[in-house]
Parts: structure tokens; C-alpha cells; sequence
């Protein structure tokens, strides 16, 4: 579509809540904001959509063009995208279905929107299928309430073990199509290492801005709050380092899945995996208690008991 004619449905989309008129009176639309691949620059454009349970799909279409759309390659690249649902907005990860998934959920799509047919019919590209998925600690499941930094610090440790499993999953799942593969020629492509790349991507990213905000803010407020945690909360800080050391270790692993032996990749994915995990449990263990007593949202002082400072 003309970006001038983008532009008016994302105006309009915005300054009613998400419904528009026209030719989309009534459909479901969503906006789509890339990082360009090359640009580095935002994009947003306007989308249907199909719901799958608590995730999205959208298609790349581009009416049936013989070219994926450019939205597509840019989160190819940078897999973390905004989208706007309603007045919502949320930060999700795109990860592109592929192989016999992608052709359940593209029969999914088009059981919802049976258009989609038409355009793959008239194109002789396989139109991807991306699904939009959470991409923060939103996706891990507490139990009851959020009360307090402690259920929030659990939180956001079991979306990062989730990721870890999320990676390990789709390892499993590129090397059994490897070994599947038979006959002369090329075996196939990796294109389930676009989805661990999206995984990876977040997972990463999400640990540094995590131990970041504990550096920088969360530490050191609980050290002055609670000063015989100093001792620990400083080694922490000092695992924090030796952790970054493990994640881009982990990145570059997953770089070389196309070609890595199966056995020895595992070997090393799962030392470092249990790398993080270690950090995660001893990180859980030294903190919960105290972070238990700091109150999400934050509220008055918790009084001292009678004749002394609280223990």
C-alpha cells in the first residue's frame, strides 16, 4: 500500500481507539512497528490479524506481491516489535512459524479470514506466518498478586527459564530435522533457527536490562535499606559480569546451529544453561527474604517494632 494511505488508517486507528472505516470497517487491524533491518529506523504499519489462543498471527501477504513485505525482513532482524491493539500498546517478539506448523496455523488464519488463500494461490512464494508472542516477564505466570519485589523477581526469573526451555525445544526440533533428511542434496534449512535467533534475541536482551536495573537501582536501595545484605548484594553484582560473559557465549553458540555437531552443541548449551540457572536459584535464595518486606506498588514505611530497628 502507499505509505500515504498507511499513514491515514494509522491516524485514524489512533484517534478512535482502533476502528476505522472504509474498506476495514469492522476488521480486526493491528499496528505493526518494525526496527528497520538496514535503517535501524521505526515503521509502522497496518495490519490484520488473526488471534490463536493468547497469541497473534499475521501473515506477509503484501496483497499476494511476489516479494515478502518489508515489515517482514525487518523483524527477521530485530525481532522485537510494538503493536498496537485498541488503545493498547504492547511489546512482543515475532517469531515465524515454519514447516508443518506454519501450514496449521496458516489454515488457521485462513478458517478466520479465508482471503489469505486467495493471495497465496496468486503468488508462488510461501507467505510466512509470524506469531506474536510476549516478550517480557508478562509471559510468566505468578501466582495470586503481585504483592511485592519478591514475587515480581520470581516473575521475571520464570520467564527467563521459560526462554531457556523455548531454546532448548526448538534446538531439539532443528537437529531432528537434520537427521530426518535423507537422499542427495542439501539438507534442510535451519529455518527453525529463525525462531531460536527471536528467543535468544529476547532472552538476552531481557537478562541485561534485568541485571541492569538491579545494578543500578534495586541493590543498592536494598543495601542502605538492609545493610548486612551489602556483602551479598556486591558479589551479586559481581556474578551479574561473569553472566554477560555467559550470554554472549550463548549468542555465538547458537550462531554456528546450521553447522555445530548435535551432541557437542547440547553439551555446551546445557553448560550454560545450568550457568544461568545456577544464578537465578542463588540469586532467588539470597534475596527473596529481604525483597519480600519492599511492597509493589511502593507504600509508606513498614513500621519498626518498639525498641529497635527491625530484623
Amino acid at each position: 500500500m502507499p505509505a500515504s494511505f498507511n499513514q491515514a488508517i494509522i491516524d485514524e486507528f489512533r484517534a478512535n481507539g482502533g476502528k476505522v472505516g472504509g474498506p476495514f470497517e469492522g476488521a480486526e487491524l493491528l499496528l505493526l512497528t518494525t526496527t528497520g533491518a538496514k535503517s535501524g529506523a521505526e515503521h509502522t504499519v497496518p495490519l490484520g490479524f488473526v488471534r490463536d489462543g493468547e497469541r497473534l498471527l499475521i501473515v506477509g501477504s503484501a496483497g499476494g506481491a511476489p516479494r515478502h513485505p518489508a515489515w517482514y525482513h525487518n523483524l527477521l532482524a530485530h525481532p522485537q516489535v510494538g503493536v498496537e491493539i485498541g488503545t493498547e500498546t504492547l511489546e512482543l517478539i515475532a517469531a515465524p512459524a515454519e514447516g508443518a506448523r506454519r501450514d496449521r496455523l496458516f489454515e488457521r488464519v485462513v478458517s478466520v479470514a479465508p482471503g489469505y488463500a486467495d493471495y497465496q494461490t496468486g503468488t508462488s512464494r510461501t507467505l510466512p506466518v509470524v506469531v506474536l508472542e510476549p516478550s517480557g516477564a508478562e509471559a510468566a505466570e505468578v501466582p495470586g498478586e503481585i504483592s511485592n519485589l519478591a514475587d515480581k523477581l520470581v516473575q521475571v526469573h520464570g520467564w527467563l527459564r521459560a526462554q531457556l526451555r523455548h531454546i532448548r525445544a526448538e534446538t531439539d526440533a532443528h537437529f531432528a530435522a537434520r537427521a530426518a533428511h535423507e537422499g542427495s542434496g542439501e539438507p534442510p534449512a535451519p529455518g527453525i533457527g529463525l525462531q531460536l535467533r527471536a528467543h535468544c534475541l529476547a532472552f538476552c536482551q531481557f537478562l541485561t536490562f534485568h541485571h541492569t536495573g538491579e545494578d543500578a537501582y534495586i541493590f543498592p536501595s536494598l543495601a542502605d535499606r538492609q545493610p548486612q545484605l551489602r556483602d551479598a548484594l556486591d558479589r551479586l553484582g559481581e556474578e551479574h559480569r561473569a553472566i554477560a560473559r555467559v550470554k554472549d557465549a550463548l549468542l555465538a553458540l547458537l550462531a554456528d546451529v546450521t553447522t555445530a555437531d548435535p551432541e557437542r552443541f547440547r553439551a555446551e548449551l546445557a553448560r550454560l544453561s545450568q550457568e544461568l540457572v545456577a544464578h537465578l536459584d542463588h540469586e532467588e535464595e539470597t534475596l527473596l527474604p529481604a525483597l519480600s518486606e519492599i511492597r509493589l506498588p511502593p507504600g509508606p514505611p513498614v513500621s519498626e517494632p518498639a525498641g529497635g530497628a527491625a530484623s
